[in-house]
């Protein structure tokens, strides 16, 4: 059986902790790799060797780092096709969405290459009588990531990308769930000429993300999981004085207004809501149609394509979508489809008991549907992370604004009309975090940057962008004054001002 090490200073380390945790193909629902979990020495040995090797990192100009990134773009795309058959293969989505997952990730590193002008600071000649001020932004030290499962290449790039054009060593603890990726991309950065040690990739649980969080050398945490989790992580940083980044989950809404081109708007529904399974915090799975005859309408639309969608293997390139990562949270999910038919939702499609042939022990599940879906739900209120679609009906604007923006997440949202005034209004007064006019999944490119409101952010800086440039740097400003002559001026007292 296949082993997956960790990744130390520049090579594939071996286990010592004794501990591994089970890597599944969900295509077949068997057992494919043993991932080793790391204990307190794999743990120290990453750490002191990112210690070691980033300071001299550091002092490696801009440029110089932004050629790095280059080159790990070019590899990046010279091997796209080896890295998403092995992402979906411990994954799940199938090869076309695993493509996209990297390229997401490559974007970022394409920013990234900006770093030489993202790094430059401020300067003002002359604030006071021979003075002069000026500010640098300097990197934070060793820093770390945590990445979910659901995207193994785009959401590690989205962190040490920022974080090592900055001048940082990076520890990434990636899922152990499909743990091979991240491996392979620490593997290209030192192929593209990234010194050892500047990125390790170490495989742990519960445990090892406490360890990462606590240790006194690491200067900032990036975390992306559940909420409950986020939450609970954000709170270890700051007690641990960590400068921390922790994105949570979501429950995203599409609003229908009557206007809008409705078959446009379920061609995009079905993607946003069942694309990768539903395993994406920017999936779409609540729509709200404003008004009965829009709901009606919506409703025999859906239940004319859904039909249609075909579920199967990640290598299939017909199949729309394929199983969820593990036995487990399939299990999960179908506990969450109960819950909505015992709390008195209609279960208008039922995606239970789905089966492959040939693949009978894979961990599918088909399009499910529900209908009069109410907001005093847990199915509503919770984040199912599957492919399940609710239908939750709004009398008005105002009843489908209100929903979004009352929600406990606050992560995305999307409106579907041809009506510029209402769009408008809508993207100015939800209280969401990331908005799309007809546009189903509102991810920000990558000069922008990605973050939700309420119970789906923790911390004041978002990920990527110029965001990620303040969350792995700091600020230094200098003041100062070269006096002319030898001239000594007179003693003072006071709080110096630039009178």
């Amino acid at each position: 059986m296949r082993s997956i090490e960790h990744f130390i200073n520049g090579q594939r380390v071996a286990g010592s902790s004794g501990r591994h945790g089970e890597v599944f193909d969900p295509n077949s629902g068997h057992v494919q790799a043993r991932v080793a979990l790391a204990g307190a020495d794999e743990l120290e040995h990453a750490v002191a060797t990112a210690a070691a090797a980033q300071a001299d990192w550091a002092k490696v100009n801009p440029q110089r780092r932004a050629r790095v990134m280059f080159e790990f773009k070019r590899l990046l795309e010279a091997n796209m096709d080896e890295l998403a058959a092995l992402l979906s293969s411990e994954h799940g989505k199938v090869h076309s969405d695993a493509r996209g997952d990297i390229q997401r990730g490559l974007e970022v590193i394409e920013f990234s290459c900006g770093i030489p002008h993202l790094l430059k600071g401020e300067y003002t000649q002359g604030a006071g009588p021979g003075i002069d001020v000026y500010s640098a932004r300097q990197p934070l030290g060793v820093v770390a990531g945590i990445t979910p499962f659901n995207f193994p290449a785009m959401i590690p790039m989205w962190m040490f990308g920022p974080a090592i054009a900055s001048g940082n060593a990076f520890i990434l603890k990636p899922s152990e769930r499909d743990p091979s990726v991240p491996v392979r991309l620490a593997e290209l950065m030192i192929e593209a000429g990234l010194p050892p040690g500047v990125l390790n990739v170490v495989h742990g649980d519960k445990d090892t993300v406490e360890a990462l969080v606590k240790h006194p050398a690491i200067k900032a945490v990036s975390f992306v999981g559940s909420s409950d989790i986020a939450q609970s992580v954000y709170a270890l940083g700051a007690q641990h004085g960590k400068r921390m980044q922790c994105m949570g989950g979501a429950k995203n809404h599409g609003i229908i207004l009557p206007d809008a081109d409705l078959d446009q708007a379920v061609a995009d529904i079905l993607g946003a809501a069942y694309g990768s399974a539903g395993e994406r915090c920017m999936a779409l799975p609540v729509v709200v149609p404003v008004g009965e005859a829009t709901a009606e309408a919506l409703r025999a639309r859906l239940l004319e394509k859904i039909p249609t969608l075909k579920v199967g293997v990640s290598s299939d390139p017909q199949a729309h979508f394929g199983p969820v990562v593990t036995a487990a949270h399939k299990a999960r999910i179908e506990h969450y489809i109960q819950m909505g038919v015992d709390e008195g939702a209609e279960l208008v499609l039922d995606g239970r008991g789905f089966q492959l042939p040939g693949h009978e022990g894979g961990f599918f599940l088909g399009a499910t549907l529900f209908d009069r879906v109410t907001d005093a739900m847990t199915t509503y209120r919770d984040e199912i992370f599957g492919p399940v679609l609710q239908i939750v009906r709004a009398e008005t604007f105002e009843e489908a604004l209100a929903l979004p923006s009352r929600h406990a997440y606050g992560n995305g949202v999307a409106i579907f009309t041809r009506n510029g005034d209402a769009a408008r209004e809508f993207a100015e007064r939800v209280e969401v975090g990331m908005v799309g006019i007809n546009v189903p999944i509102p991810v920000p490119v990558a000069y922008h940057s990605f973050g939700g409101w309420k119970r789906s952010g923790f911390g004041d800086l978002n990920q990527y962008g110029l965001d990620g440039v303040r969350f792995f740097t700091r600020t230094k400003t200098v003041t100062q004054r070269w006096p002319r002559g030898g001239a000594v001026t007179d003693q003072s007292f006071v709080i110096p001002t630039m009178r």
